[in-house]
């Protein structure tokens, strides 16, 4: 927490988490949230602080496909029935019965769709030989990345322990040498009160001496006449 009535940016640490006791004690926790607040109002950040960052790509890995169902989505559209108009013959209208350009046209149509159908054995096959082999190197691949996305996160979890840790330290130092401030500053108010008393005990008894004297005198005074 920083104190209020500083200038030129600068921060007054008024709380040390890991030295201070009495957390649970009452109102400690209400005057913790007004602190909370007042800070909230008052901090105006002068700049972007996550301008260090690298700005985020969400579209990296969007394809078409993806952007077109998250438009639908967005737009709360039904979804598209699988169509299957790629796998029909059709076969020549009644009136091109005769016309042979309309049957070379379907038998041209089905040598493509018997291609089509051809080149995805041919992928089938492919797979069956590869694909465990190219899976396995995928695999391995996601591995190695798990492996150093886990080894730059243990870094990053240590790299906050050390900061902790540091914090503590500093905190325990601050929290020894402000109380070891305290006992000699209640020493030093009671050393002046011990002082300040004596004086006043002192002035008192040279008041009453004088008091005593001058009557003295005045008795010698009175005898001697």
């Amino acid at each position: 927490m920083a104190g209020t009535g500083l200038v030129g940016g600068e921060v007054a640490v008024d709380t040390l988490p890991y030295f201070d006791q009495g957390h649970e004690a009452p109102g400690v926790w209400e005057a913790a949230v007004v602190l909370v607040e007042e800070k909230t109002h008052r901090y105006q950040p002068t700049n972007d602080y996550l301008s260090y960052l690298i700005a985020l790509d969400y579209s990296a890995f969007e394809t078409n496909i993806m952007r077109n169902e998250s438009e639908r989505l967005a737009a709360r559209q039904p979804i598209e029935l699988l169509s299957m108009k790629w796998y029909e013959l059709p076969v020549p209208s009644l009136g091109q019965k005769n016309d042979i350009t309309a049957w070379q046209e379907c038998v041209n149509n089905s040598m493509v769709h018997l291609e089509h159908q051809a080149v995805r054995i041919e992928n089938l096959e492919l797979m069956s030989q590869h694909g465990c082999d190219a899976w396995k190197v995928y695999s391995e691949n996601l591995v190695h990345m798990i492996e150093h996305a886990q080894k730059e996160l243990q870094k990053l979890r240590k790299h906050i322990q050390d900061l902790n840790w540091q914090q503590k330290n500093m905190q325990l130092k601050a929290g020894s040498k402000l109380r070891e401030m305290e006992s000699n500053w209640v020493s030093l108010v009671s050393t002046n009160y011990d002082i300040e008393r004596t004086i006043v005990q002192l002035e008192n008894e040279v008041f009453h001496m004088k008091q005593q004297h001058g009557e003295v005198n005045k008795e010698n005074i009175r005898q001697d006449f």
